[in-house]
């Protein structure tokens, strides 16, 4: 891991102690961040696997949430402004059992960072659709186990509507 996902996996560990601490019991670890993607790994142990031995269904989606809220929330801190975001819907494809450590990849980074941005200077609440998959890389880091959809909604605290 090199010291950006290192630092970046701190974040979203620490943002989860302090606002959201279900985060942290999935021990979620950044693989990947650029400005067009986002790879989080939530790890298939004791905490996140059902009877079958697949991740359990709330593990795969706090790990769909956060490979796109972890994005929003770096944009967010970096514009210093009062900008609070929220998922209004969540649509989840379950393909395949998810039988290994799962990594959940957003390649919509552009668009989250551009919601944010737009944010800054509009006091109404915005809202896009963003997308991730979900591979398993022991068994084939190519075909997602998992796709998933959310609304992300954007409302700017800073702005006097």
């Amino acid at each position: 891991m090199n010291m950006k996902n290192f630092k970046l996996t701190a974040f979203v560990n620490l943002y989860g102690l302090l606002k959201i601490p279900l985060v942290l019991f999935v021990n979620p670890r950044v693989i990947e961040s650029t400005a067009q993607r986002f790879v989080l790994k939530i790890p298939l142990n004791y905490r996140t696997k059902n009877h079958l031995n697949s991740m359990y269904f709330g593990a795969l989606g706090i790990g769909a949430e956060l490979s796109i809220a972890a994005a929003a929330v770096v944009a967010i801190s970096e514009s210093k402004q009062k900008i609070d975001f929220i998922f209004k819907d969540f649509s989840g494809q379950y393909i395949k059992r998810a039988d290994g450590d799962v990594h959940f990849i957003c390649d919509e980074i552009e668009a989250v960072r551009g919601l944010i941005e737009e944010s800054k200077t509009n006091p109404a609440r915005l809202e896009r659709k963003m997308k991730g998959y979900a591979v398993v890389p022991k068994s084939n880091p190519t075909e997602p186990v998992m796709t998933y959809e959310l609304t992300m909604s954007v409302r700017n605290r800073s702005i006097k509507s």
